[in-house]
């Protein structure tokens, strides 16, 4: 009896043990299956398109200039206030005299002492040593007296306008600008291009700006230089554009919009929905099928076709022709995911 008893349990033990590895294998299965993702693929060609590439800046003044004399002291009077224009060689401000006019004094002295020593040296009664010194001498006054007068009283080296005022008559000046002169008759912005169109943008070419506040104006500009190189975080240069702004209707810190004409090019235009967007922040990315997996590719976009649009990849080489892009499941997806192609 016991026997028969021992013979059962162990029959049902190896049946538990059959039905376990079952689902084990099963489960695996399922597992196996699983780490395979359905997703459908198009295959990646140049199309010739006519290239517009919309870009954004700021608009700064031509020239700015901060209004901080070389030389310490109290600020005596400030000829201006915010707003105020002047045209260049106006006057600004006037700082304390006390260092200029004791410079004066003592120019002046050499002058004559310098006089003297010229009279003695054209009668041999001095060596040409003394007459070395007291010249030099001279000449260092000179230049000494130059360059306090241009920081006592403190002109503008271009007309503009002025945009900040920091100190009052009066004050101690402690190195902060007193003032900001800003050139707003002509403007300036700089503008971030991708790196695949270094080719394409020349300086002189002729572009122009527009602003929200101005939806039926635009503004002509010239790209005045083309900055030589290339950016290796963002893959970008820059270009720097000349703005006549005579109306004065724009003006700096103004927020504008340019497009750049660059002719027909060759480029990789994909479905738009194919384009992913990393949660938190502006940098999106798409997936191609790499020998049955998923591999992740960093894209900036480009000129917008209805439902497709242009995209760069961000490493140059990372996308060509004959690439399969991911269009449908790509959201499910992360770098290094097995693919299985479903075909349309």
């Amino acid at each position: 009896m016991n026997k028969i008893v021992k013979d059962l349990t162990l029959l049902l033990l190896a049946g538990a043990l059959v039905a376990c590895g079952g689902k084990s294998a099963e489960k695996q299965a399922t597992t196996t299956k699983k780490e395979s993702e359905k997703v459908k693929v198009q295959t990646l060609s140049n199309e010739r398109i006519a290239k517009n590439l919309e870009l954004s800046a700021t608009l700064e003044g031509y020239e700015t200039m901060n209004i901080s004399p070389s030389i310490t002291g109290h600020i005596e009077h400030i000829y201006v206030e915010v707003g105020s224009r002047v045209q260049k060689g106006s006057m600004l401000v006037r700082m304390d005299q006390t260092q200029l006019n004791t410079t004066r004094i003592n120019l002046n002295s050499t002058k004559v002492e310098l006089d003297r020593v010229t009279s003695l040296k054209a009668s041999g009664s001095i060596s040409e040593q003394v007459y070395d010194q007291t010249k030099a001498g001279y000449d260092q006054l000179v230049e000494t007296e130059r360059f306090q007068n241009e920081n006592t009283f403190v002109r503008a080296q271009f007309s503009g306008i002025i945009s900040a005022k920091n100190y009052e008559d009066g004050e101690m000046y402690t190195g902060a600008p007193i003032l900001t002169l800003t050139q707003i008759s002509r403007l300036k912005a700089i503008i971030n291009i991708p790196e695949t169109y270094f080719p394409l943008v020349k300086q002189g070419m002729k572009v122009d700006v527009r602003s929200d506040i101005y939806p039926d104006k635009t503004f002509p500009a010239t790209i005045e230089i083309v900055y030589p190189t290339i950016d290796p975080s963002s893959h970008t240069f820059q270009a720097k554009l000349n703005i006549p702004n005579g109306s004065e209707k724009i003006r700096p810190g103004m927020y504008v919009k340019t497009t750049l004409a660059l002719g027909q090019i060759d480029a990789i235009v994909v479905p738009y929905q194919s384009v992913l967007k990393l949660t938190g922040s502006n940098e999106r990315y798409v997936f191609t099928n790499h020998d049955g997996t998923a591999h992740r590719v960093a894209v900036t976009l480009g000129q917008r076709f209805d439902d497709r649009i242009e995209i760069i990849p961000v490493i140059p080489g990372d996308l060509k022709e004959g690439d399969q892009l991911v269009v449908t499941g790509q959201a499910r997806l992360v770098d290094g995911s097995k693919l299985e192609i479903v075909e349309n």
